[in-house]
């Protein structure tokens, strides 16, 4: 009886230091070196790290053990992998980079301890007394943590081939913070019956025909897996049962599935057997041999075990260019190896893809020949047009992507011990496919997934192409990036966030984010009914909406805090009303943030215009962003503001928000007339709620700047840009410039983006913005960008939303990081994963059709139910205000591209009635080009 391979060949060997992982996955011939005497491996592994870091051109570890490392808090951040020293050093080294000191290598079990989570009752901490950490450039250091260092992620090279699960599945098991993994969850990922049974049903995908034989229950198989290219017999006594297994054999060989194939391979399939290549190879005519050989694997099971009959699929045969050589050309096969992580927003991508290519008689398995990319691979197979290998690689990315949806719906389902901990979830993994050929079409057969395989096997292809030049890759970016995020979530948990004014419904996604992300708000809010009240940890009523005593509230605000005995890590506020005075309750409380005055300036546009026309330093100066504008309290203000903006020009309220009474004025008279209707209608909070009316109503007279109008969303951390995500708006409805559409990634040229978010950046930290989440409009026109007004928050409307759905951060949790006075984790190159584009709902134009009679707004919900459409309600009403209106909601489609987007919305909007001669959304989006 053919045995499955021992713990010890799960462990480290030399050979892996130069090309990590390929010795894991088929054991070769010969013995695998053994640990030299070192009972924990530690030396061994400490040597192995040295020699990968050699291989990279980097400094050896600096060895300051001796001197513990001490003052650990609890916003220190630590990503904690476990295990091998060189399949995560890539990323180990990307971390560095990106937070330096908080990537920690663990190479002993005797560096870490667990203890009782203070927490989760139930669970436990890892605590390190001992590790490599990394520094930017390259640099590691071997540290002792005195205190021992909390864990706020860990990972690892898990040995779900030790039936203990190794010293790794010891120490990540139920642990109180995100894992990324355990030895139950890479069980069940590497066993291949289970993941291309979940494949098949769950994410569509074509798999080889498989008949698998399961002794026992097959726990982790559903009790009906009737699904396409695979069928599943239960056994309780394959002896017994050998007709049974015979039967289906035969039926299964001679079956309409198998129809295409000529060979079948018979091999085991469960923990034991990952990594062995035990199989063999049968002829589909071969009946009896076949019957034989699944009987002779049945007889060594055991329980939970199967044994896998499938077909050998061929990769296509297409037509090629004559070889250079007479010789024949021998069939070859290709196997493609997809990396996929769990991105931003929970969602899947891939990161990287690698070929293997052997010989077609026998299954090509990683580390039998070194890897190449893509693009290579099918030119070699004869898809030489650009056209068809971008297809290609298209398909390939919806399949891998797929592929790791239904993987994680499936693993979501699972009980905590099931998962092996509560926090334990799979963040990384490996699906392989072949290039087949299916009714006369390139098909990509899903084969297997894996937990490391593919990992190591692109990582290896990332440092074969930097031999030759290449450009350093994404993969280590992406993955670190991805890591660190997930630390970054832990370490917010439980975090006590005084917040300053809860906004209207518009804002309503804050109280559902702050319970995802175990945020405990204390919000003071001037409404004492206010919905909030019952979503939040502490409500404190409060009212502030007289701004202009701020200083007096922030007094009041900071006694009723201590009052009640909360000490807040952190103070903020997303409603524009109340900025200033977050600010100053975070002065008094000694918390960070913008400091007041800044806050003030850019809250007030007349001074941040005029403020910015001092700054006259820099290249080119904040000055040349500034526009020429005068403040208005009174009519005489406006005759002497006409002598110095020239017409047409912009009215607006000094402190107003949502675009209420900005109108375009061309002559002094006009402006008088506008000026005499908002000092009459708008007078205070009470007239419109939300608009600024609480600071007064100040009005100034603004030079008109032509141009596109767009949106530049910025995070900022001690004066740094970490984020910045460029909007566009379609065309303003003169003369009120109520907003009627947008798109998101910007229409833009990236030159032409990075005038527009270095203006805005200038813009912010003239005014003394240096930490936060900051709104900037601006205009551009083919002198550059002309600032329009600093919002001193995160952006409103549907901004957020659309962020997160296009490039995967959040505002929202980026700005509590920064108030925290932690650097938030951002994409370093922002890739945009869809295209928006949307359109603003007006109570005037559009209530009936949104209204119950017209049930457009039921049938916008359903669309949205179906992920169809994205909604972004901003009130309650959708009844029309006159003169002084708001857009009620914020209605977007998305789209492959920017004009498949606008296509889907502008029909949608033809068929609920949105769109009409007075409101013509065609022309609206007809700007996004």
């Amino acid at each position: 009886m053919e045995q499955a391979p021992s713990p010890k060949e799960q462990e480290w060997a030399g050979p892996e230091a130069l090309c990590p992982g390929w010795l894991e996955d088929e054991t070769p011939d010969g013995e695998v070196p053994e640990d030299g005497g070192d009972p924990d491996c530690a030396t061994h592994a400490y040597e192995l790290l040295q020699g990968a870091l050699r291989q990279e051109g980097l400094p050896p570890t600096l060895d300051r053990s001796a001197e513990p490392r001490t003052g650990s808090g609890p916003l220190d951040m630590t990503v904690c992998i476990l295990g091998s020293p060189t399949a995560f050093l890539p990323v180990l080294l990307e971390g560095g980079t990106r937070c330096p000191g908080a990537m920690v290598l663990c190479l002993s079990p005797a560096w870490a301890s667990r203890v009782p989570s203070e927490t989760s009752p139930g669970a436990w901490t890892l605590l390190l007394s001992r590790g490599v950490s990394f520094e930017a450039g390259g640099h590691s250091t071997l540290e002792t943590f005195v205190p021992p260092r909390r864990a706020n992620y860990v990972t690892g090279t898990f040995a779900a081939g030790d039936p203990e699960g190794g010293w790794v599945g010891e120490l990540t098991r139920h642990l109180d913070c995100p894992t990324g993994g355990s030895v139950p969850l890479t069980r069940r990922l590497e066993d291949p019956l289970v993941t291309r049974w979940v494949l098949a049903a769950r994410a569509g995908l074509p798999v080889p025909p498989t008949l698998a034989f399961v002794l026992g229950s097959g726990g982790d198989l559903p009790t009906d897996p009737g699904v396409p290219g695979v069928r599943l017999v239960r056994l309780e006594d394959p002896q017994s049962q050998e007709s049974l297994v015979q039967e289906e054999v035969g039926a299964f060989l001679g079956g309409t599935a198998m129809e295409p194939y000529s060979q079948v391979v018979v091999r085991p399939a469960g923990w034991r057997w990952r990594g062995t290549g035990t199989h063999s190879t049968h002829g589909k005519a071969e009946g009896a041999a076949v019957a034989q050989a699944v009987g002779a694997r049945l007889r060594g099971l055991r329980e939970e075990e199967s044994v896998l009959l499938e077909a050998m699929v061929p990769t296509a045969r297409l037509p090629v260019p004559p070889p250079r050589s007479p010789a024949p050309r021998l069939p070859m096969a290709l196997r493609i190896c997809t990396l996929v992580c769990r991105s931003w927003g929970e969602r899947p991508q891939l990161c990287q893809v690698a070929c293997g290519v052997g010989r077609a008689e026998a299954p090509v398995r990683h580390g039998a020949a070194l890897p190449q990319g893509l693009d290579s691979s099918l030119q070699q197979w004869g898809v030489v047009a650009p056209g068809q290998q971008q297809a290609l690689a298209t398909r390939l990315r919806g399949a891998a992507e797929a592929a790791m949806a239904a993987l994680l719906a499936a693993e979501a389902e699972l009980s905590p011990q099931q998962r092996g901990g509560a926090r334990a979830r799979t963040d990384l993994l490996g699906v392989d496919f072949l290039l087949a050929c299916v009714d006369d079409a390139l098909e990509l057969v899903a084969l297997s997934a894996n937990s490391q395989r593919c990992l190591e096997t692109c990582l290896l292809a990332e440092a074969m192409g930097r031999a030759v030049g290449e450009p350093p890759g994404d993969l280590p970016r992406l993955l670190a990036e991805a890591l660190l995020h997930r630390a970054q979530c832990h370490l917010v948990e439980g975090k006590d966030i005084l917040l300053i004014g809860a906004g209207g419904i518009s804002k309503s996604f804050v109280w559902e984010a702050a319970r995802d992300y175990g945020l405990r708000i204390h919000l003071v809010e001037s409404d004492p009914e206010h919905f909030a009240a019952g979503l939040v940890q502490t409500f404190l009523p409060y009212d502030s909406r007289e701004h202009r005593r701020d200083e007096e509230h922030a007094e009041r605000v900071t006694e009723l805090v201590r009052a009640r005995g909360l000490r807040p890590h952190a103070c903020l506020s997303y409603w524009d009303d109340c900025v200033v005075l977050a600010a100053l309750v975070c002065q008094r409380l000694g918390l960070r943030g913008s400091p007041p005055a800044a806050v003030r300036v850019a809250k007030q546009k007349s001074r941040t215009h005029q403020h910015l026309q001092r700054c006259r330093r820099g290249r080119p100066p904040p000055a040349a962003f500034a526009v020429p504008c005068r403040r208005l309290q009174s009519h005489g203000d406006v005759e002497r503001a006409a002598g110095a903006v020239p017409f047409p020009a912009v009215a607006k309220l000094e402190f107003g928000a949502g675009g209420v009474g900005v109108r375009l004025v061309e002559s002094a008279g006009q402006c008088h007339a506008h000026a005499a209707r908002l000092w009459r209608d708008l007078r205070d909070d009470a007239d419109h709620p939300g608009i600024g009316l609480g600071w007064g109503n100040a009005m100034l007279l603004m030079e008109y700047v032509p141009g596109t109008e767009h949106d530049v969303d910025l995070v900022v951390f001690e004066g740094r840009l970490l984020g910045a995500w460029v909007s566009d708006n379609g065309p303003t409805r003169l003369p009120a410039f109520l907003e009627t559409a947008a798109c998101l990634p910007s229409c833009l040229p990236a030159d032409r983006q990075a005038q527009l978010v270095r203006a805005a950046l200038q813009c912010c930290l003239a005014c003394g913005l240096r930490d936060g989440v900051f709104n900037v409009e601006l205009k551009l026109g083919p002198g550059g960008p002309r600032l329009l007004e600093i919002n001193p928050r995160m952006g409103g409307f549907y901004l957020r939303d659309w962020i997160r759905e296009v490039y995967g951060p959040d505002l929202l949790l980026a700005a509590v990081l920064v108030a925290l006075g932690l650097p938030p984790v951002l994409p370093a190159r922002p890739a945009a994963r869809t295209h928006l584009a949307g359109v603003m709902c007006l109570g005037s134009e559009h209530g009936p059709a949104l209204a119950g009679g017209g049930g457009g707004l039921a049938a916008l919900r359903e669309l949205q139910s179906r992920g169809l459409v994205r909604l972004n309600r901003l009130f309650e009403e959708t009844a029309g205000s006159g003169e002084y209106e708001e857009p009620c909601l914020s209605v977007a489609c998305g789209g492959a591209t920017r004009p498949e987007a606008c296509l889907r919305l502008l029909g949608l909007c033809q068929a609920l009635g949105i769109d009409s001669p007075r409101y013509p959304v065609g022309h609206f989006l007809s700007h996004f080009k």
